[in-house]
């Protein structure tokens, strides 16, 4: 456990609360739909977890949330993230960030794209660990049926993000 402070601030969005935690250095450690900065620190690696939180009423990384809620779905994608685990999950999460909104990817295409074709439940985990949602967009797999698969912060949370992304993608040059 770190014993450097971290802050975290929530904002509301059309799909519910959105509390983000960062590290002294404004990198995302840990975010999701929820108002209760408990429910994410347990995600956070322990090597990251900080040793308390500190609630304040903005951080910067929030105007990048407030950007891709009013249409500018590209808006979180330069936002600093700070992830711990093995060498496939880190490099999955940072795969993740690489699948473009409005053009979800099947967990199978997820894996391949990771350079792992047959490691299906491998990129499910990765998804499954992401500490980091909306940032590092694991909402942005389906399952091999096209279905919502699951979502830590359900699949209504999922299914919004999913439209909201198609509604507001940016055209392929």
């Amino acid at each position: 456990m770190t014993t450097l402070p971290a802050r975290s601030a929530t904002v509301d969005t059309p799909p519910g609360p959105f509390t983000v935690v960062v590290a002294a250095d404004g990198a995302v450690l840990a975010s999701g739909w929820t108002a209760d900065v408990a429910d994410l620190l347990p995600v956070v690696h322990r090597a990251l977890r900080p040793a308390w939180v500190e609630p304040v009423e903005h951080l910067p990384v929030l105007d990048a949330v407030a950007t891709f809620v009013a249409g500018d779905v590209t808006a979180i994608d330069d936002v600093p993230v700070r992830q711990r685990s093995g060498p496939f999950l880190e490099d999955a999460w940072e795969v993740l960030r690489t699948v473009p909104a409005g053009e979800p990817d099947s967990y199978a295409a997820f894996a391949a794209r990771c350079g792992r074709p047959a490691a299906v439940r491998a990129a499910a985990n990765a998804c499954a660990r992401n500490a980091a949602a909306l940032f590092v967009p694991c909402h942005r797999v389906l399952g091999s049926d096209g279905g919502l698969g699951g979502f830590r912060w359900g699949t209504p949370v999922k299914r919004w993000l999913l439209d909201h992304e198609a509604a507001h993608a940016p055209v392929p040059a």
